[in-house]
């Protein structure tokens, strides 16, 4: 069960994500403005206090969370909560309230954003996870979860403060805008269009085009930092398989049996194109993949970096070569060094050699923008199936009539043979 809830109301006073609203009496928006959305089903409490507050603000959301959560009036741990699937710890707690607080921004804490015709939809959930203390065979609380989303309209203003006059150069002010819109598309065989359909077969080539709508901005870079496949739509499950690493270094490609790359020369700057051989989880029956990939942009006047790149494997050579810039920005793709300042999973690659570990660095150039976008669910599966409810294609069709033909030619040699021995 769930409500919704404006986020402006934090303004007046805390908002109610307990009581009425959990009985079927959700807030009515009247204003374009930001609201959240929480499930609070699996506490239970029977508490009047208000267990989990949330303010959808302009770049990151702000949950409070009283400790006295299940309302029994048994405090949980602050160290026991922590927000999204990255498990970001709480950032404040005040213990003579009661009360620990997460403020992470958008993007962050492993959040993913949904883009609907009317909404941009961020979701992150709260989770409470009890460390066994005392006994180990036994538990006396139970983990939860609470899903939370923060609905931004993509038609309004959303900006909680007053239109001000302003004389500051663009370029100024670009870096704390970021009103950018990214996406993910699988795209048809020639790249003209947007591919109708999301099923492959093993042998088909996954053809993907990353884009982001700059609106005002100044001429962007775009770049495809990090890709992983799942078969689940939650990025951190298992089994997973990541194929684009380090900053943009397709490692897919470094395999024997892929050819997988990065498409080059780009469509334009704000658009990046990638094309990876199909693949599905050995043992998995669902055949269902979901693609996350993070996207992130620079300054279009900014030369390519070992943070800022796309690169691919050339066989041939034996050399990683990249869509712009010189070969010396894939140089990291080598020896797995890319100096990044994001958590990557560990890569699936094959031995070539020696490897250098990956290391956490700062990146040293800026990058404006940054987002996880998911692509999927997608269905893979084997010459020998068909998707549900489908059926054999026409070639198909005609390849099952040869055969009969021919069967029905030997049956009646086979016959024939026979008539003649016993004559």
């Amino acid at each position: 069960m769930g409500a919704a809830y404006s986020s402006w109301a934090f303004l007046r006073g805390e908002t109610e994500l307990w009581g009425a609203q959990s009985l079927g009496q959700p807030h009515t928006i009247s204003q374009p403005s930001p609201w959240a959305w929480v499930d609070v089903s699996q506490l239970q409490a029977a508490s009047p206090l208000h267990p989990v507050s949330v303010w959808c603000q302009e770049a990151q959301v702000v949950v409070t969370v009283h400790r006295d959560l299940f309302g029994t009036g048994r405090l949980v741990r602050a160290a026991d909560l922590s927000l999204g699937t990255a498990a970001c710890l709480a950032t404040a707690q005040n213990a003579a309230e009661n009360v620990v607080t997460f403020v992470a921004g958008l993007h962050e804490c492993g959040s993913t954003l949904r883009v609907t015709p009317e909404a941009l939809i961020y979701s992150t959930s709260l989770n409470y996870s009890p460390a066994r203390a005392g006994n180990p065979i036994i538990i006396r609380t139970s983990p939860a979860v609470v899903p939370i989303e923060c609905h931004y309209p993509r038609t309004n203003n959303v900006s909680s403060h007053a239109v001000q006059p302003t004389w500051a150069p663009f370029h100024s002010t670009l870096s704390s805008e970021q009103k950018l819109l990214f996406s993910l598309r699988l795209m048809s065989d020639d790249w003209s269009t947007k591919r109708a359909s999301a099923v492959f077969q093993l042998g088909d080539v996954l053809r993907v085009q990353a884009g982001v709508s700059t609106g005002g901005h100044a001429p962007l870079r775009l770049f495809v930092d990090s890709c992983v496949a799942t078969s689940s739509p939650h990025r951190g499950s298992s089994p997973q398989y990541a194929f684009i690493l380090f900053n943009g270094c397709m490692v897919d490609g470094w395999l024997d049996d892929a050819t997988s790359t990065f498409i080059s020369p780009r469509p334009r700057l704000d658009a990046l194109q990638f094309a990876v051989d199909t693949f599905k989880f050995a043992g998995d029956s669902s055949s269902l993949l979901y693609i996350t990939c993070h996207l992130k942009v620079s300054p279009a006047s900014q030369a390519p970096d070992p943070q800022h790149k796309a690169c691919s494997f050339h066989k041939p050579s034996g050399l990683w070569s990249p869509v712009e810039g010189t070969r010396a920005v894939c140089s990291c793709c080598e020896t797995q060094s890319c100096g990044t300042a994001r958590c990557s999973p560990q890569p699936l690659v094959p031995s070539h050699g020696h490897r250098g570990r990956s290391r956490r660095e700062l990146a040293p150039g800026p990058t404006v923008g940054e987002a996880d976008v998911m692509l999927g669910p997608l269905l893979v599966h084997s010459h020998q199936q068909y998707p549900a409810g489908g059926v054999p294609s026409a070639g198909a069709g005609r390849y099952v009539g040869l055969v009969a033909g021919l069967a029905v030619l030997l049956l009646a040699a086979l016959g024939a043979l026979a008539a003649c021995r016993a004559r």
